[in-house]
């Protein structure tokens, strides 16, 4: 029996991959829990071209992505952070401080996708982190911290 996963399923597949199964396991488990259609021939055409609608929309987004590596490598960032005395500052600079100021150069960027490269940041200077833009693009940035 094919069918068509909805879900991703451990140790069969992913998510709109069609594969084959025992009849009973099929019939039984996938299609009632909602994880699996049968793929009849029009679901097994409409997953084809749904898969081809990504494709060519994950293209479009990694052509963006690499388009943004350039311009993030020459960007000057700067996050501002209360210092007090002998430039270090009160906490320490993370990744939400590192997303806003790209956010206020001009850049989009989640801050779950940044991180910091070595220690905590405490001290004024400059650092680097690395962004990751796209699944298979990532960038590594030098921002500077200084008095805010």
């Amino acid at each position: 029996m094919d069918v068509l996963l909805k879900n991703n399923v451990d140790n069969l597949g992913d998510k709109d991959e069609i594969v084959s199964v025992k009849d009973g396991y099929g019939r039984n488990y996938l299609i009632p829990k909602g994880k699996a259609v049968l793929a009849t021939e029009s679901i097994k055409k409409m997953n084809a071209e749904t898969l081809r609608q990504r494709a060519h929309k994950a293209e479009k987004i990694k052509a963006e992505a690499e388009k943004s590596v350039a311009k993030l490598e020459k960007a000057k960032i700067k996050v501002a952070a209360k210092v007090g005395e002998n430039g270090k500052i009160f906490g320490s600079v993370s990744n939400v401080q590192v997303a806003e100021a790209l956010v206020a150069a001009g850049f989009v960027v989640e801050r779950k996708n940044i991180k910091l490269i070595g220690d905590s940041i405490k001290t004024v200077g400059k650092y680097k982190a690395n962004v990751q833009l796209h699944k298979e693009i990532s960038v590594e940035i030098e921002f500077e911290v200084i008095e805010g």
